[in-house]
């Protein structure tokens, strides 16, 4: 990828995560944008910074049973449960059509074994066409009796240690904001080698049918996303930003140009943008276009003198 202008001169929106060099700084959340293709309608994904797949496990996974996702007031709880078309389908059916644009495709990767992590790892990476790997690390360890990777630092570090041994590509942390302190997990993958953090993933949340007295999602709880955990989302980018020499990317409840801004002035080299995509799926676009106008309007020529500029 090639570092170069932002949109009609305004202000330099290029930024490294890593080896990994992106046009601007506006990345889609996996989950939240299917393969990429879905979206092509409506969105321009030569102008994306980046495009993060749907999570991509060793084989199809048909996911939870529906209902499985339910509107709350101030976001979306989600119950999907991984679904996916499988790694090697991805490869075959999905990666081909994305070549074919100047937008970084990165792959998220999850598994229930340390093995799984590493066999999707090493396949994508042989395939070509994928810039880096985001790893989900919010997946519950089979033989840890579903202890989730992401809630011990030591298989946090387990599991970047290992992904960075069988790829030469940018290898993404995405951490979960369900533990006590995401910083110890945050420089848990930085000494196990990850060239960035993304955070925050979904908050486990629920909802329930007072009529039926039921929950509203088949498997009661679900990940709460959307405007309701930016707050949260914020305060653990900030948190992290300083405490890590590696990039920070900022993900949850990104819904606007100023949502976004926050998150840079808090730390974020980057962002994604996920739940907005459902309400508006040019959301991207106008994030992108905003970003350029208040560096326009405050004159800050590079994306480096916006990040972590809060000023305290």
């Amino acid at each position: 990828m090639t570092n170069r202008k932002g949109l009609d001169g305004k202000g330099k929106l290029a930024v490294a995560i890593g080896t990994l060099k992106l046009k601007n700084p506006v990345m889609t959340a996996s989950g939240t944008f299917g393969y990429g293709e879905e979206y092509a309608p409506y969105v321009d994904l030569n102008r994306l910074g980046a495009i993060i797949v749907k999570g991509l496990s060793l084989k199809p996974r048909s996911g939870n049973p529906g209902p499985r996702i339910m509107e709350t007031p101030a976001g979306m709880l989600n119950a999907i449960g991984l679904q996916n078309i499988g790694v090697k389908s991805f490869i075959r059916n999905k990666l081909p059509y994305l070549r074919q644009f100047d937008t970084a495709i990165i792959a998220n990767v999850y598994g229930e074994t340390i093995e799984e992590y590493l066999r999707v790892s090493e396949i994508l990476t042989a395939a070509g066409g994928v810039h880096a790997l985001e790893i989900n690390v919010s997946c519950p360890n089979v033989k840890r009796g579903g202890v989730a990777f992401g809630t011990d630092p030591d298989m946090v570090a387990e599991v970047t240690n290992g992904v960075k041994d069988v790829t030469d590509l940018p290898v993404i942390v995405k951490l979960s904001p369900n533990v006590t302190d995401i910083c110890v997990m945050a420089k848990a993958a930085e000494a196990a080698g990850a060239d960035a953090v993304s955070l925050i993933n979904t908050i486990t949340g629920m909802s329930v049918d007072v009529e039926k007295r039921i929950p509203h999602l088949k498997n009661i709880t679900g990940g709460l996303s959307g405007p309701a955990i930016k707050p949260v989302a914020l305060r653990m980018v900030w948190q992290v930003a300083g405490r890590v020499r590696i990039p920070v990317i900022g993900v949850g409840g990104i819904m606007s140009p100023r949502d976004a801004l926050e998150f840079f002035i808090a730390g974020a080299r980057a962002i994604q943008v996920g739940t907005a995509n459902f309400v508006e799926p040019r959301a991207t676009m106008r994030i992108i276009d905003g970003i350029g106008a208040y560096m326009k309007r405050h004159r800050i020529l590079d994306m480096d003198n916006l990040v972590g500029s809060l000023r305290i």
